[in-house]
This record gives C-alpha cells, sequence and structure tokens, in this order.
C-alpha cells in the first residue's frame, strides 16, 4: 500500500539530486571569475569540473551494487559525502587546494545518490506512478544544471566566489537533511533479495546495452553542445546568445523529461518514443548546420535547440523506468549505475569528437548530428513492448533474463 509521504520523498530526493549537480557546475559558469579569485588557471578551474565524472566513472557499479543491498545506508552515505563536500569547499574560498578537496569528497557522493532513482521508485511508489517519479528525478538533474548555469554570474557580481559557494552548501546541507529524514520512512514495498553478488545477468541481457548506448550517444550530444556551442557561435560572429541557447535547450529538456516518459509507459510506446528521439536529433542537428550557413541571426537554431531538448532528455528517465522494468527493483541500483556510467562515458568521448571538427562550425554541427546515426539503429533493434522482470522470473527460474540466443 503507497504511503502517502513517497510524494515528500521524492521531493526530498529530488532537491538533493539538484544539489549534486550544482555543486558540478559550480565554476563552468564563471571560470575566468573563479580563476581570478582562487590564483590559478582556466585549466586548473576546468579540472573542478572533470573530477564529478571521472569519480562516477570509477563507483557508479560499486555504488549501485551497494544502493541494492543496503540502501538506505548508501544512500544516506551518498547525501553526508554531497554535504560535507559542500561545506568543505566553503572553510577557505580563495584557497584552490581547499575547493578541489570538497570537490573530490562530493564527487564521491553523487553516485550514490543519482543511482538511488530507480530505487527510490520502486521503494515508495506503486508500478503505475514509477515512471512519474523516475521522471521527476531525472528532471530534478536537468533543473540543478539549469539553476547552476543561470545564478553563478549573477550570484558572483554580487557577493564573490564566497557568496556562490555558501549558497550552495547551505542548498546541499539542507537537502541532505532532508533525504536523512526521507531514508527512515520504511519501503511500501518489498524488493526481494538484495542484489546478487554477480554481474552475469547484466553482461547478457542485450536491451541494457542497448539503452547504455543510447544514453552514451544522448548524454554526449548534450554535453558537447553545452560545453562547444559558444564557440561555434563566436566563430559565426554571434559572441554571447550560447548561454540563453543553452538554457532554453535545457529548459524544454525539462519539461519533456517530466511529461514525454510517462506518455510513451502509459500507451507501451517506449522504442517508438526513443526511435523518435534519435530521428529528431540527426535532423535538427544537420539542419542547424544549414542554417547557420544560410541564416544570419540565431532565432530558428533556438527553437530546433528546444525541440531537441524536449526529446533528447526525456530519453534518460526513459532509459532508466526501462531499465527498471528489465532488472527487477532489487536490481536496479546496479542497472542505474550502468546506464549513467554509459552517459558519463559519452559526456567524454563525444565531446571529443565534435572538438576535432572545431576549425569548420559547419563541421561540427554536422558531427553531433552523425554522432546520433548509430542511436537510431539502437533504437531500431529495441523490444517492441517492455517486458517485466516478473514474466522471466517464471520462464527462467534461475535467470532473470534471457539467454542471448532466445530472439526479442
Amino acid at each position: 500500500m503507497p504511503r502517502r509521504s513517497r510524494w515528500l520523498v521524492l521531493a526530498a530526493f529530488a532537491l538533493l539530486v539538484s544539489a549534486t549537480q550544482i555543486l558540478w557546475l559550480t565554476f563552468a559558469p564563471i571560470a575566468r571569475q573563479s580563476r581570478d579569485a582562487l590564483g590559478v588557471s582556466e585549466g586548473a578551474i576546468g579540472d573542478l569540473a572533470v573530477i564529478n565524472p571521472l569519480m562516477f566513472v570509477l563507483l557508479a557499479i560499486p555504488a549501485g551494487r551497494w544502493l541494492d543491498r543496503r540502501f538506505g545506508t548508501a544512500l544516506a552515505a551518498g547525501a553526508l559525502l554531497t554535504a560535507i563536500g559542500a561545506v568543505i569547499r566553503t572553510v577557505d574560498t580563495s584557497s584552490y587546494q581547499t575547493v578541489f578537496v570538497g570537490q573530490v569528497v562530493m564527487s564521491v557522493g553523487q553516485p550514490f545518490v543519482l543511482n538511488a532513482s530507480t530505487k527510490v521508485a520502486a521503494r515508495y511508489f506503486p508500478p503505475l506512478e514509477r515512471t512519474a517519479a523516475i521522471s521527476v528525478a531525472s528532471a530534478a538533474q536537468f533543473g540543478g544544471i539549469l539553476v547552476a548555469a543561470l545564478t553563478g554570474g549573477a550570484l558572483m557580481g554580487a557577493g564573490g566566489l564566497g557568496l556562490v559557494l555558501g549558497l550552495q552548501a547551505g542548498f546541499a546541507v539542507a537537502a541532505a537533511a532532508a533525504v536523512l529524514v526521507a531514508v527512515r520512512v520504511p519501503a511500501s514495498y518489498a524488493l526481494g533479495a538484495t542484489g546478487e553478488t554477480s554481474l552475469r545477468w547484466l553482461r547478457r541481457d542485450p536491451l541494457m546495452w542497448r539503452l547504455a548506448g543510447l544514453l552514451f550517444i544522448g548524454v554526449g550530444v548534450f554535453n558537447a553542445v553545452a560545453t562547444w556551442l559558444d564557440t561555434i557561435l563566436v566563430d559565426l560572429g554571434h559572441p554571447g546568445v550560447a548561454g540563453t541557447l543553452i538554457a532554453v535547450m535545457t529548459v524544454f529538456g525539462v519539461g519533456g523529461a517530466a511529461v514525454l516518459p510517462g506518455l510513451a509507459a502509459r500507451h507501451d510506446r517506449r522504442r517508438a518514443l526513443l526511435v523518435a528521439t534519435t530521428l529528431i536529433s540527426v535532423v535538427a542537428f544537420l539542419a542547424i548546420a544549414v542554417a547557420l550557413a544560410l541564416l544570419s541571426g540565431v532565432l530558428f537554431v533556438g527553437v530546433l535547440l528546444a525541440l531537441v531538448g524536449f526529446v533528447l532528455l526525456a530519453g534518460l528517465p526513459m532509459a532508466l523506468d526501462w531499465s527498471e522494468l528489465e532488472s527487477g527493483p532489487d536490481r536496479a541500483g546496479t542497472a542505474t549505475g550502468f546506464l549513467l556510467l554509459a552517459g558519463n562515458l559519452g559526456g567524454v568521448v563525444v565531446v571529443l569528437i565534435v572538438q576535432a571538427a572545431l576549425g569548420n562550425p559547419y563541421l561540427a554541427m554536422s558531427a553531433m548530428s552523425a554522432v546520433v546515426v548509430p542511436g537510431l539503429l539502437l533504437a531500431a533493434r529495441l523490444p517492441r513492448h517492455a517486458r517485466s522482470h516478473i514474466d522471466d522470473d517464471r520462464r527462467w527460474p534461475d535467470e532473470r533474463v534471457k539467454p542471448a540466443s532466445v530472439p526479442w
């Protein structure tokens, strides 16, 4: 029986998810000001943002498996590390070494938070509401990115780096405290076993690998746009507009992440929506390249990026929702960790691929389109309809997934 407090639990968790993203991207919109405040190079400031995905790659699977075994303890550890890391950064806001240590501590906690998205949904929400819960958690992730991008410059101008780090630490501590209270709420739904020690089920599940491939591409493309759009537009004589366009893309992405996965799940059209997402992205990035070549303004580019954001960012909660159906709630932490690991790797690789094409801005946008093409092939090979891990339990008692030789 679902508890009425489930939405409060989700709200607390969503705040913590947002906090992790705000702390990760603290220095992205204020790189030059932070360089001067800390007395280091811009490259050193960039290293502060690299720590986060690096720690996620190292800890994603171990964090997911710990969440499957000891959910409350693992999520509480993630909350505490997030808050402690944020507070450490405020101890000496003129010391790069202090800020670096705080960033490392916070980054260690993030995998335990983000990997818990599907576990929170499975523990507290009935099956018909789990897609919505996962969508809210994913939208909170993008919302945190947006808050970091939109508030950093204003706060830096108002009170310097001390104000930026202080307010962010306060938010992180409040969110962590809310989650520490929330994890004490008993689960409404039993999750069965606490997770296998073997990862054989993951290695043998083709659906999980295809979803991972889609997130590798989707997260990678989003990161590439966020990283290189300003460079591309400056080369074309449009300085100072990339931030607004990225914000528009993210705002529409938050809306898509909150709405589209629920519609796809309700009508069992997950594959159709993922195919449409990849197809729209391929066409849109090519159209952006053409628009930049033929049109003097960027309004049309903004419209296309809003469309891409709306469908592209919905892919994350949709993939996580499908993975929970596939793996079962007791393995959801490991499954989520695997998928988010793939997304973080894509966020590095695709950025480097597009960087190689930056000499020609039209080629750079075309490269983003080309990167998405394999995603269209992966999406087309997904099952037409989602199946439940429960069905697999009935047919293969010893294995939760179909043997690789069984066709979809």
